[in-house]
């Protein structure tokens, strides 16, 4: 959103970068996303619903429709190969939409490696070829670089956003905050 109100937009590259808010997670968890969210932050159930409810608001006021009821919360590594082997054909914006999608929006199983495979059509690429790449160590070390990175910016959490490399912007923000920050470092280049 904050691109689009933004009047330098052209000249914009989105990078999307690897992060994993819980490296030793599963690949699925047998349980729900309340009760991860419950056990994760020690909190009742209504709790976890309320936390759930807080993301689908933030969501629908952008224009999204979460339904996070049917998220199949699991291990994010794999979809982060995903992302980078898209990128090597310049699909990563669309493969980085379709998975966040599938998993807000579809109950995708993230961390499950033959239902995002199942995505490869819809992002121009072959299945088979995808499912051989996640099977594989390809991709493994670009997701570990990223990480790193992250922790030498002392990143902790998702979504978090470094506009030209100086202005970090952490957590779900109003989209005046991303616009004023496009204009600072505009201004500033």
């Amino acid at each position: 959103m904050a691109l689009i109100q933004f009047e330098n937009r052209e000249s914009v590259e989105v990078i999307w970068r690897s992060f994993e808010l819980d490296p030793d997670s599963p690949s699925q968890h047998s349980v729900t996303l309340a009760e991860l969210l419950a056990r994760k932050y020690a909190a009742s159930p209504q709790q976890a619903a309320a936390m759930i409810a807080r993301v689908t608001d933030v969501a629908t006021e952008v224009g999204l429709v979460y339904h996070l009821n049917h998220a199949h919360p699991g291990n994010t590594f794999d979809a982060h190969r995903l992302l980078h082997f898209a990128a090597m054909r310049q699909l990563d914006e669309q493969a980085m939409e379709r998975i966040m999608h599938g998993y807000f929006c579809e109950g995708l199983a993230v961390g499950d490696r033959k239902a995002l495979a199942r995505l490869a059509p819809e992002l121009d690429m072959q299945e088979n070829e995808v499912l051989t790449m996640l099977e594989s160590e390809d991709f493994y070390e670009e997701v570990r670089a990223d990480e790193a990175r992250a922790r030498e910016l002392n990143i902790s959490g998702v979504p978090f956003f470094l506009i030209d490399g100086k202005t970090g912007i952490s957590g779900a923000q109003p989209v005046a905050v991303f616009v004023e920050a496009l204009q600072k470092a505009w201004a500033n280049k």
